[in-house]
C-alpha cells in the first residue's frame, strides 16, 4: 500500500513537471517573440508611453518565467529528497540481502558434498520424513536462487535511482542558473521602467491627453463596428419580418453553427499564428497614468510585419468595410456570433464567401511611422461585445 501511494505520487509529480516544462517553453517562446517584435519597433522613434508599455509586457513575461522555474526547482527538490531516501533504503535492503545470502553460501559450503545430502536423506526414520527432507532441500535451493535474483534486481534499482538523482541534480542546477539570469535581466528591465515612469510622471498631463485622444478614436471605431453589426442584423432579419429585433433570426442551419461555436468556447484558435496580447478587453485603469481609463470592445494583438489574419471558426463573410483609423475590417458570421478582424492592409475574401477555420482572410497592416503591426480583434454575440480571452485558447 505504501509502495502504491509512493508510485502514484511519483507519477503525479512527473506529470506536473512535464506540464510546468511545457509552460516554461511557451513562455520562452513568448519572450523570444517579444524581443523580436519590440526590437523591430526600436528602429523607429518611440514615445515614453510606448516604451513603458513594452517594458511592462517584457517584465510580466519574465516574472512568469521566474515563477515557473521556481515551481520546477521546488518540485525537483522534492524528487531529489525522495530519491535520496530511496537510495538510503535500497542500500540498507541490499546490505541485508547480501549478508543473508553470504550466510546461506557458508552453510551450503559446509554441507556441499553430494554424500552429505545423500546421507541426510538416507538417515530419515521413514519414507515420509525422507520426502519432507527432499522437499526442504529443493525449497532451500529455490530460496537461494530467489535471493540471488532479488540482489540483482535491487542492485539495478539502486543504480537507476543513483542515475535519476544525478540527472535531477543537473536539471536543478540548470534551472537555478536560468532563474538567476532571468532575475538579473528582470532587475535591469525594472530599473529602466522606473526611469521611464519617472519621466512619464513629470509629463503626466500631456500623456493623459494623448491617451484620452487615442481612446476617443478607439470608441469611434468600436461604435462604427457595432453599427455595421446592427445594420447587418436588420438586413438579415428582413426576410423573417423581424426587422425590429436587435438579434439575428437564425435558420436551423445557423442555429447549429452557433451551437458549435459556443461548444468550442475557450478552445478557439488565435486569429493569427504568432502574436502578443498588448491590450485586453473592457474598461481598465491605465497602469501608469492616474485617473485615466482605457476601454475596448476587443483586444489588440501585436505581430510581425506581413502576418496574416485567419478565421477562428467556420462561417460566412458578413461585411467588409474600410474604417478610418482601422483600415480594412472583415466581419465573419458564425450563427448569431460575429468575429471581427480590423486593421487589415489586404483582404483575401469577399462578402458572402464561406470560410473555414484557419483560412487566411487578410494581411495585417504595418504602420510605417511606428513600425507596429497590430490586429484589432473582437467577438460579438449579436451586437453585444464578448471578451475574446474567454473564447480563444490561452489568450
Amino acid at each position: 500500500m505504501i509502495f502504491l501511494v509512493s508510485f502514484q505520487q511519483t507519477i503525479a509529480q512527473s506529470e506536473q513537471q512535464k506540464e510546468l516544462e511545457k509552460k516554461r517553453q511557451e513562455i520562452l517562446k513568448e519572450i523570444e517573440q517579444i524581443n523580436v517584435l519590440f526590437y523591430s519597433n526600436k528602429k523607429q522613434t518611440q514615445s515614453v508611453l510606448q516604451q513603458v508599455q513594452e517594458l511592462d509586457i517584457k517584465i510580466k513575461a519574465r516574472q512568469k518565467l521566474i515563477d515557473i522555474t521556481n515551481q520546477q526547482a521546488n518540485l525537483l527538490n522534492r524528487d531529489i529528497r525522495r530519491n535520496e531516501q530511496k537510495i538510503k533504503d535500497l542500500t540498507y535492503e541490499l546490505s541485508l540481502l547480501k549478508s543473508d545470502y553470504a550466510d546461506m553460501i557458508r552453510k551450503a559450503y559446509k554441507s556441499k558434498s553430494d554424500q552429505s545430502r545423500l546421507m541426510f536423506l538416507l538417515s530419515s526414520d521413514n519414507f515420509l520424513q525422507a520426502y519432507k527432507r527432499l522437499q526442504y532441500m529443493k525449497q532451500y535451493a529455490n530460496y537461494r536462487k530467489t535471493q540471488g535474483v532479488e540482489i540483482e534486481y535491487k542492485t539495478v534499482e539502486l543504480n537507476k535511482a543513483n542515475e535519476d538523482l544525478a540527472k535531477q541534480v543537473i536539471a536543478k542546477e540548470v534551472l537555478i542558473k536560468e532563474n538567476l539570469e532571468a532575475q538579473a535581466t528582470l532587475l535591469i528591465e525594472k530599473k529602466d521602467q522606473e526611469g521611464l515612469v519617472k519621466n512619464l510622471r513629470q509629463k503626466e498631463r500631456s500623456f493623459a491627453n494623448e491617451i484620452k485622444k487615442k481612446q476617443q478614436e478607439v470608441d469611434r471605431i468600436d461604435k462604427q463596428i457595432q453599427k455595421l453589426i446592427r445594420d447587418a442584423i436588420a438586413a438579415s432579419n428582413k426576410g423573417s419580418g423581424n426587422t425590429g429585433s436587435a438579434k439575428f433570426s437564425l435558420t436551423p442551419e445557423a442555429k447549429i453553427l452557433a451551437d458549435n461555436f459556443v461548444s468550442n468556447k475557450g478552445n478557439l484558435p488565435w486569429p493569427i499564428e504568432k502574436g502578443l496580447l498588448v491590450v485586453g478587453f473592457g474598461k481598465q485603469p491605465h497602469p501608469y497614468v492616474k485617473n485615466v481609463f482605457i476601454n475596448s470592445n476587443g483586444v489588440r494583438i501585436a505581430t510581425e510585419e506581413g502576418a496574416k489574419a485567419r478565421a477562428i471558426f467556420e462561417g460566412e463573410v458578413l461585411e467588409i468595410q474600410v474604417i478610418s483609423g482601422a483600415n480594412k475590417t472583415v466581419l465573419i458570421q458564425h450563427g448569431n456570433y460575429i468575429s471581427v478582424y480590423s486593421n487589415l492592409g489586404k483582404v483575401y475574401v469577399k462578402k458572402g464567401e464561406k470560410v473555414k477555420v484557419y483560412q487566411e482572410i487578410g494581411e495585417i497592416f504595418t504602420n510605417k511611422s511606428t513600425n507596429e503591426t497590430v490586429l484589432k480583434f473582437s467577438i460579438f454575440q449579436d451586437s453585444d461585445p464578448q471578451n475574446p480571452a474567454d473564447w480563444i485558447y490561452r489568450m
